[in-house]
């Protein structure tokens, strides 16, 4: 377990972190989300150890990490700016990883190249950005480490990709037991990674959620109507966030289960009733507008 506790991080004037607290559990994966200058890559790196709090600590299992080569063996850290030495190619590099890493998986890395798809004798340095971020990937998740982090490693991959890398973490969670934090600006592309997410905004926590009990009591329908009710008809038995009109046809969103908003709104003889699923950046715009946050200023 990675236990974050009132961590303060400044860079000279700038407060990056501001008495940040939070609890990731084992065996999850966790999505970090927020604006640029939010702190995700922050908080990442002082997870990682490269970074070492003004306040508070950070630990796994109890146990700082800071200057901590044991625990650092299990525990990798992919950066959003890569770097690779000039020679290097994904056929001299699992040897090198491997000389730091002991749970360093070779039969892994091969069957990643099944998903990949990259020259092994080509230098690194000569692949695209794309590309040298799919390398990065196959030898971080090769090394196994128990915790992995990733700062927006996903950023440009295709859907194909990005369902076989999914594939790939399930079974390591599986089977050792590890820890994925994945920072990203893009709600979309972690609703099917993460099982929690986590919302940073000026360097602290505003709201973190399993992805479950997100979206439980919550609940989105289209309906259309001969006599569409108002909204203050709907107020009177509905918690209701969002009622958009566009003639006979009505949107809502309210903060009841879907079963007993339906039964509500058959009271009105709709014309046809649909349920719509929420989508996980439906689910936090409405959570935070409901906290009294302008969600156009921290989510991008």
């Amino acid at each position: 377990m990675i236990t974050i506790e009132n961590v303060t991080k400044r860079f000279g004037s700038l407060t990056a972190l501001n008495h940040f607290s939070s609890t990731i559990e084992d065996q999850t994966i966790y999505g970090l989300i927020g604006s640029n200058g939010s702190g995700k890559s922050t908080l990442l790196r002082l997870i990682a150890g490269v970074y070492r709090p003004e306040e508070g600590s950070v630990c796994i299992d109890g146990v700082s990490l800071y200057e901590n080569p044991e625990i650092k063996n299990n525990l990798f850290f992919l950066s959003d700016e890569l770097y690779f030495l000039s020679q290097a190619t994904l056929q001299s590099m699992p040897e090198f990883y491997a000389s730091y890493y002991t749970n360093f998986d070779f039969a892994l890395f091969e069957r990643l190249f099944e998903i990949f798809r990259l020259d092994r004798h080509k230098r690194i340095a000569a692949f695209s950005k794309g590309m040298q971020r799919q390398a990065g990937l196959m030898l971080a998740i090769s090394c196994c480490p128990r915790i992995l982090l990733l700062d927006e490693a996903f950023d440009g991959l295709d859907p194909v990709i990005r369902g076989g890398v999914r594939q790939v973490l399930i079974e390591l969670i599986a089977r050792h037991q590890i820890t994925v934090i994945i920072s990203s600006h893009n709600l979309r592309e972690l609703e099917d990674l993460c099982d929690h997410i986590g919302l940073l905004h000026q360097g602290g926590l505003l709201l973190e959620k399993d992805l479950d009990s997100a979206k439980m009591g919550l609940s989105k329908f289209q309906a259309a109507f001969s006599h569409p009710p108002v909204r203050e008809e709907l107020e009177k038995s509905l918690r209701l966030l969002k009622y958009q009109r566009k003639g006979s046809l009505l949107t809502i969103t309210v903060r009841d289960d879907a079963q007993t908003a339906e039964t509500i709104l058959r009271k009105w003889n709709p014309l046809f009733l649909e349920n719509i699923p929420l989508t996980l950046e439906e689910v936090f715009i409405e959570e935070m507008e409901g906290a009294g946050y302008d969600v156009k200023n921290i989510i991008l």
